[in-house]
This record gives structure tokens, C-alpha cells and sequence, in this order.
């Protein structure tokens, strides 16, 4: 009965371990990156609203301006400045408002390119 529940014939053929390099790809790292900014959450606040809401949104909307008032382009720059303050208003973890932070500057950048190429 011994030799049918315990199997010591197949134990011992498999010791190598194989061990296959981890590549983590770069969206990981930056969601990692943000999970660890936990304890800087407030200057994240701060960056978040005041930079984008003093610096970023004014030079987006600035540039839509001076390259012919297109009215999409405000809206998806004001749509992108409420995104950041909808995300930090709601209290959300760093993991969360860093990489809308970073969604919303591409908006803004994407907005002023558009801005500049439908001039």
C-alpha cells in the first residue's frame, strides 16, 4: 500500500530551479513609483491644483488664444484641469492622482501641438 499513496521514485528528478528574469515593464514602474509617493501626497495636492491650475492651464489656454480661439481646445483644457481637481478633491490614494496628473500635462501639451498646428 506504501508504494501506491507515496511515490519516492519521482521526487528528486526536478532540482534545478529555473529562474526566468523579471522584466517590469515602464507603466509598472511608474505605477510603482506612485504607490511610493504616498508620504509626499500632499506636495502631489499642491502640484496638482495649484501648478496646474496657476501654470499649465493659464499657458495652455493662453497658447489656444494667441493661435485662434478654437473652441475645443478650451474645453478639452478645462476638461483636463478638472480631471486633476476631481481626483484630488475625491481624497484618492497617490496611485491614483500622480498618473492623472501626468494624463492631464499630455492633454495640455497635445492641446497647444493641435493649437499650434491648426494655426
Amino acid at each position: 500500500m506504501k508504494a501506491i499513496t507515496h511515490n519516492d521514485v519521482i521526487q528528486g528528478f526536478y532540482t534545478e530551479e529555473h529562474v526566468y528574469p523579471t522584466t517590469k515593464s515602464l507603466w509598472k514602474q511608474f505605477i510603482e513609483f506612485s504607490d511610493r509617493q504616498e508620504y509626499n501626497r500632499l506636495g502631489w495636492v499642491v502640484a496638482g491644483i495649484l501648478g496646474h491650475g496657476t501654470i499649465f492651464t493659464i499657458a495652455t489656454l493662453a497658447a489656444v488664444t494667441l493661435m485662434g480661439n478654437i473652441f475645443v481646445l478650451y474645453i478639452i483644457a478645462c476638461c483636463a484641469m478638472v480631471m486633476v481637481v476631481v481626483v484630488n478633491l475625491a481624497a484618492l490614494p497617490t496611485k491614483y492622482t500622480v498618473p492623472v496628473f501626468f494624463l492631464s500635462l499630455l492633454i495640455d501639451f497635445g492641446v497647444i501641438i493641435t493649437a499650434i498646428i491648426l494655426h
